[in-house]
């Protein structure tokens, strides 16, 4: 079954993760995505482990490059270079995530390969953009979140500000970039030409505050850490049961709050005009969150559970990642699928969450070795069996 991108080359010069993950995802969703990689390196994400398959490939590069043809070029060197603009001449989209301005020295930036195909979609992913006073500055997913603000609001309120357990600022960038990139190819449909993206971990990472960024812009208060309560629901947050375990409540409405006070045992809080509605218990939760949290630890997690879903009361248990694959729900929607290597090694990786009727995501290729399809790609562009030799006792490939 073809894929919805299926016809589409994707020439993916990006290394590590946010770059990566939007390529993963092009190719899952059809693309022929060719990754290009410092030869007898690779990635930097490949000894990114613990932990790794038996062969030493990490976990960490695993996660964000299946699907992927990979290709080893030296684009230092002239006939690396080469290597380069024969691809991108025939690409659709090349991704790249240098430096700024740092593949314009080799003749790779968007403006030199305009020339050789304008119809190319060319997107670069840097940690502050092409311009402004940040744009030479390196780009990490940690200091990011410091600086966007998202770390201010990330953590318990009496204690230091924390990061998310994953690289979401990465994680975001890739698929923003990803969007824009099937963005920019529908809007070639209508003008046969390719155009720039200019895509920062910066921004997506102010733009991804939603609801928070614009309660600065609205109310003009620096928003607080608030631990695992919420700034604009209340009671939202993850309490304590008796048994030392805990489970997240998700309250939205004054119904299901009047229902909660029931389920505990407290309906005197439902009638209490303090708590009536949401925006009035916002303002007291300094009151009312106490009384939930001493009735919460009467019972274990899972009574909690039990009855409050009964009551019709969105809640949930803290699940580990074990935990989580082992759910029913994951299992149903097949979010665990097993790839075979070129080596027939079995590649356990997560599905790409999107479900489509007429075009699936495919699984087809596990994440590629080092250079596992160079020969393959460079005969793709002329180069003989002689050549190709060439260029590997040369150092290019």
């Amino acid at each position: 079954m073809s894929g919805a991108l299926s016809g589409i080359k994707v020439l993916d010069l990006t290394r590590v993760l946010a770059g990566p993950w939007t390529g993963q995802l092009l190719a899952d969703l059809g693309a022929e995505v060719i990754k290009v990689e410092r030869p007898g390196s690779g990635d930097d994400t490949r000894q990114w482990a613990p932990p790794s398959l038996a062969d030493g490939t990490a976990a960490y590069y695993l996660a964000a490059n299946r699907g992927k043809q990979s290709l080893t070029v030296d684009i230092t060197t002239a006939a690396g270079q080469d290597i380069v603009r024969k691809l991108a001449a025939q690409a659709d989209v090349l991704l790249e995530n240098y430096k700024v301005g740092g593949l314009k020295k080799y003749g790779l930036d968007y403006g030199s390969l305009r020339q050789v195909n304008s119809r190319l979609v060319y997107c670069s992913i840097t940690g502050f953009g092409q311009d402004g006073p940040y744009a030479e500055l390196p780009g990490y997913d940690y200091i990011v979140q410091g600086m966007s603000g998202l770390m201010s609001i990330t953590g318990p309120a009496d204690g230091e500000p924390h990061k998310v357990g994953v690289a979401v600022t990465d994680l975001f960038t890739g698929l923003y970039a990803a969007n824009a990139v099937q963005a920019a190819l529908i809007a070639r449909n209508r003008t046969g030409e390719g155009q720039y993206i200019d895509m920062a971990l910066f921004d997506c990472s102010l733009a991804m505050l939603a609801n928070v960024n614009m309660n600065w812009l609205i109310g003009h208060e620096v928003p607080p850490r608030l631990g695992n309560a919420h700034p604009n629901i209340v009671p939202y947050q993850v309490f304590k049961t008796a048994g030392d375990s805990h489970f997240i409540l998700a309250c939205g409405n004054d119904k299901q709050f009047r229902a909660v006070c029931e389920v505990v045992g407290l309906p005197v809080l439902g009638a209490d005009e303090r708590f009536a509605s949401n925006p009035q218990r916002v303002r007291n939760r300094g009151e009312l969150v106490p009384q939930l949290a001493a009735a919460f630890l009467a019972k274990g997690r899972d009574e909690w559970l039990k009855l409050l879903d009964a009551a019709g009361v969105p809640c949930g248990p803290i699940n580990t990642v074990e935990e989580a694959f082992a759910d029913p729900q994951i299992k149903h929607r097949q979010m665990e699928i097993h790839l075979k290597d070129s080596a027939g090694q079995d590649v356990p990786l997560v599905a790409c969450p999107i479900k489509m009727s007429a075009t699936p995501p495919r699984y087809e290729v596990a994440p590629p070795k080092l250079g596992e399809h160079t020969d393959t790609v460079l005969a793709s562009l002329g180069y003989d069996s002689a050549a190709i030799a060439q260029l590997k006792a040369d150092g290019t490939v």
